[in-house]
Parts: structure tokens; C-alpha cells; sequence
């Protein structure tokens, strides 16, 4: 038999036990990005197109984006400068268009409170459903990066969608970034495109950025042969300029009794599209105007009598929560949801 050597077994217990203390010391927790990645862990999203981190409160809603297959508008909510809830307050619908947009909005809504940003996956089989709401949450998102910008001074950069106008070619957006009270640039994110209009887009859009960003208003001459696309031009810049002129108030102090121009999204309904601008001093509702409205044949008459009452209703409710007119059931319906994007701009 051999014999047991005590002490041997002591010390060879002794080796180990130190051996592995030396070895737990020795790893790291994975705790920084590179780590956490290798790990398979996964990292904030980029900060392009992120929701801003300004301590953004209250909804925001984009601009409405015109798929083939209709309108797409994405209202978010934030608390804080993060997405805690996204809807689409309008969507494709009619025919197959209601099972689209059933089976894939819910779905875009979950990805981007889990993204925070715009950076998120189309759904499969709502191409086109998927494309507008991107962009529609994109120009939420410029918003409230705007005001973000606003309320940390008015030296920083901010970015600003205007409003889609609707011309006889199709439709013209801008895009501008101010900063210091200056328009540094101008951009199109829409406009008329297919056959003749891709060469007169491509020929006037330069020209009318440049000329944008040298005037610094929407006082700009129109470029000759584009006289839609100019004057559709003209009308989405002057929209950005309003809400840069909104978010500039805005800055300046809640409590400031400064009055301040906001102009809502446009609102599509069957008769035409309907459009409504506010003016907001001490936090409340001081006068309501549509820039846009159905016209043309009956329109003309019921507009006539539905829109002073709308105006006169926004301003004496201080809200959107206010009553069709009777005979104007569509007029009503899109100056509610016009009017609404107009209050989530001006934050009330």
C-alpha cells in the first residue's frame, strides 16, 4: 500500500486554491461597448436619426407622407427626450390596404420604441406602408430634435421639416437647418419626379436651396420653367420657417407671454386638403386660420361656412376637442387633425 503524505496534500490544496483566486482576479467584466458587443449584447443606436436626449416632453407628430397606396403619419410621445409610445394617425386603408395596415403598423410601432430612432426594418409585405411611416417618423423626430435645440439656446443648430405642398407635378418638402437665428441649409426631401419633372427637378431644386440659404426666407424668386415646383417650394420653406419661428419662442420661456405662429401638418380628406395655422401667446390659443381648405363647386360654399367657426371654436376651446360643423363633416374631421399638430408643435 502507499502511504499518505499529509502535508503533501496540504500544500498541493494550498497551490490550487491560490491558483484559482489568481485566475478569478484576472477576468474582466464585460462592460465596455466593445465587450458588450463581442458578447453578442446590443448597443444604443446611432445618433443619427435618434430620438433626441434634450428632456423632450409631450407628442410630437410628423409630417404626413403620400405612398401609392395613401397618407402615413406618425405621431410619437415622449417623456424626457425618449419614445414611449409611436401611433400612425393615419395609414393606407380601403380594400387590401386595412389587412397591410393592421398586420404592420402595430409592428413598426414596437420597433421604434425598442430603436428610439428611425433606423428600423420594413415590414414584409407593407413596402410601401413601411417607407412612409419611416419618413413620416423621421420629420417627428426633426421636430422634436428642434425643440430640443430650442430649449438648450438659440445657438445651437436645429432641423426643421416643412410641411408637403401638393402642386399639379406631385409633391415638394423642405428640409432646413438653422442655426443662430440663419438658415446654413436647405434641402428637398420631396419633390416632382418621373419623365419631364426628373429634368426640372433636378435643374431648379439647386438653385432654390442656394437661394434659400442666401435670402434667409421664403422671399425667393421662382426658377424659370419650374413654376410649380418653385411655388411648392416656397410654400413647404415658408411652413419650416414657422415652426423655426415657434421653436425660437419657445426658447425664450414658456412663461414668456411672446406670441408665436405655428402651422400644422396638412390633413387629406376627400374633398381636398385642409390645413390650419395658429398663433400662441401666454400658452393659449389667440386665433386660428386655415391656409388650406377644399375648394372649387360646392366646396367653395361649405367651406365658406364651416371654416369661421372652426377658427373661432379652436381659439374659445384652446384644443382640438371641438365639434364638426354640420354639412362640413370632412372639413372638420381634417381641420381637427390639422389643428392637433399645430398644438403638439406649440406643446400644449
Amino acid at each position: 500500500m502507499r502511504k499518505s503524505h499529509p502535508v503533501r496534500r496540504a500544500v498541493l490544496a494550498g497551490a490550487a486554491t491560490v491558483s484559482g483566486i489568481v485566475l478569478l482576479l484576472s477576468l474582466k467584466p464585460a462592460s465596455d461597448p466593445g465587450s458588450a458587443q463581442a458578447a453578442g449584447g446590443q448597443l444604443p443606436p446611432a445618433a443619427a436619426g435618434q430620438a433626441p436626449q434634450g428632456g423632450v416632453n409631450g407628442a410630437v407628430t410628423g409630417d404626413a407622407a403620400q405612398t401609392q397606396y395613401g397618407a402615413v403619419q406618425v405621431r410619437l410621445t415622449m417623456s424626457n427626450g425618449k419614445i414611449t409610445q409611436a401611433e400612425a394617425v393615419q395609414a393606407p386603408k380601403g380594400g387590401r390596404s386595412d389587412q397591410i395596415t393592421a398586420g404592420s403598423v402595430p409592428r413598426l410601432n414596437q420597433a421604434v420604441v425598442a430603436a428610439q430612432s428611425a433606423d428600423i426594418d420594413a415590414v414584409s409585405g407593407a413596402t410601401y406602408t413601411s417607407a412612409g411611416y419611416k419618413q413620416s417618423l423621421q420629420s417627428a423626430l426633426d421636430k422634436a430634435k428642434a425643440s430640443a435645440g430650442a430649449a438648450q439656446g438659440s445657438g445651437s443648430a436645429q432641423t426643421l421639416t416643412g410641411d408637403v405642398a401638393q402642386t399639379q407635378y406631385g409633391p415638394v418638402q423642405v428640409r432646413i437647418t438653422v442655426a443662430g437665428g440663419k438658415i446654413t441649409k436647405a434641402e428637398v426631401v420631396q419633390a416632382p419626379k418621373g419623365g419631364r419633372s426628373d429634368q426640372v427637378t433636378s435643374a431648379s431644386v439647386p438653385r432654390l436651396n442656394q437661394a434659400a440659404v442666401a435670402a434667409g426666407s421664403a422671399d425667393i424668386d421662382a426658377v424659370s420653367g419650374a413654376t410649380y415646383t418653385s411655388a411648392g417650394y416656397k410654400k413647404s420653406l415658408q411652413s419650416a420657417l414657422d415652426k423655426a419661428k415657434a421653436s425660437a419662442g419657445a426658447a425664450q420661456g414658456s412663461g414668456s407671454a411672446q406670441a408665436k405662429t405655428v402651422t400644422g401638418s396638412v390633413a387629406q380628406t376627400q374633398y381636398g386638403p385642409v390645413q390650419v395655422r395658429i398663433t400662441v401667446a401666454g400658452g393659449k390659443v389667440t386665433k386660428a386660420e386655415a391656409v388650406q381648405a377644399p375648394k372649387g363647386g360646392r366646396s367653395d360654399q361649405v367651406t365658406s361656412a364651416s371654416v369661421p367657426r372652426l377658427n373661432q371654436a379652436a381659439v374659445a376651446a384652446g384644443s382640438a376637442d371641438i365639434d364638426a360643423v354640420s354639412g362640413a363633416t370632412y372639413t372638420s374631421a381634417g381641420y381637427k387633425q390639422s389643428l392637433q399638430s399645430a398644438l403638439d408643435q406649440a406643446g400644449g
